[in-house]
């Protein structure tokens, strides 16, 4: 157990960057939980961080190399008060980390999985599950609600989907061809972008769930009714999304995902209800993580992607 195999960003820049780095397994302080990571969810943001990318990117440029990885899924190590030698848990990890072996976690920031519910399934939840939930409750998601989710068959948006409709909310979601049928089994009316500009084909919805930004998300603006509400994820754009809706007399406004176990919660007992259901498009070993890394950031992956540590 002295060695802790990781998966680091050693320079921004391309996938090629990411190297794997043998370090000591480290050893928890007061409020810390050390976990043996089973699965750790890779996200965009991670790619975008790695290109050295947005806030992610600002905040680790004088700490690399730096190990990714904000969500993660496993067993505790060790006794830490809170939860005990064996546990099953899975949090939203701020400092990243989650591309190891071994994570050292804040006691605050884990919650127990069900057992009937997969660390694969549950290391989906912390980033794309909160993601989904906190963008529809800061736009005030209500039943009768027209929504527009763009890039609807991605880790978020098929989740946001499934979380809409439990709303009541008529929901309508961006996608290319190949997702058609898959984001219409989730109960959302696909819209296929690549058939035509989607202002042609939707019209005055209540809601706007962009998790696109730039052009697309500009130009998705035009499904809004005048007073309709956006939330706009991809923080680089945020500003240029929140101006041209503002101008178009919609409100818009960006958010940054937050830890919250409670609703980290909600979504484990929706899993294990079988009224949510997530999608692992693929999941590659560790040593693998550069590859996944170039699925990632064509953003055109459905579902999730996950990395399993090795034993």
């Amino acid at each position: 157990m002295s060695q802790n195999l990781q998966l680091a960003i050693t320079a921004f820049g391309g996938p090629e960057t990411l190297k794997l780095q043998h370090t000591s397994v480290p050893t928890p302080t007061e409020n810390q939980v050390l976990v043996k990571v089973a699965f750790a969810g890779v996200n965009p943001i991670d790619a975008k961080t790695r290109a050295g990318l947005g806030w992610g990117a600002e905040k680790i440029k004088d700490s690399l190399p730096w190990v990714p990885g904000f969500d993660a899924a496993g067993t505790v190590v060790l006794d830490s008060g809170v939860f005990n030698a064996g546990d099953r848990v899975v949090g939203r990890i701020v400092e990243g980390g989650g591309y190891g072996q071994h994570l050292l976690a804040d006691v605050s920031a884990l919650t127990r999985i069900p057992d009937a519910v997969s660390f694969q399934q549950a290391a989906c939840l912390p980033v794309a599950g909160l993601t989904a939930l906190q963008a529809l409750e800061l736009a005030n998601v209500e039943s009768g609600d027209r929504v527009l989710i763009l890039a609807g068959s991605g880790g978020v948006g098929h989740i946001g989907i499934q979380l809409a409709k439990a709303k009541g909310a008529t929901v309508f979601a961006s996608v290319s061809s190949v997702n058609t049928a898959f984001v219409s089994s989730l109960g959302a009316t696909a819209l296929d972008y690549t058939e035509s500009a989607l202002e042609k084909q939707l019209r005055d919805v209540d809601v706007l769930i962009d998790l696109m930004g730039g052009d697309v998300g500009e130009a998705a603006l035009a499904c809004v009714k005048n007073g309709g509400r956006v939330v706009t994820v991809p923080t680089i754009t945020a500003p240029r999304i929140i101006e041209a809706a503002e101008a178009k007399g919609i409100s818009a406004q960006g958010m940054l995902v937050q830890p919250n176990t409670l609703q980290l919660d909600a979504l484990l007992a929706s899993i294990e209800t079988k009224t949510l259901h997530i999608e692992i498009t693929k999941t590659y070993p560790l040593e693998q993580g550069v590859q996944a890394h170039v699925d990632i950031q064509t953003g055109r992956t459905r579902g999730k992607i996950l990395l399993e540590m090795p034993e």
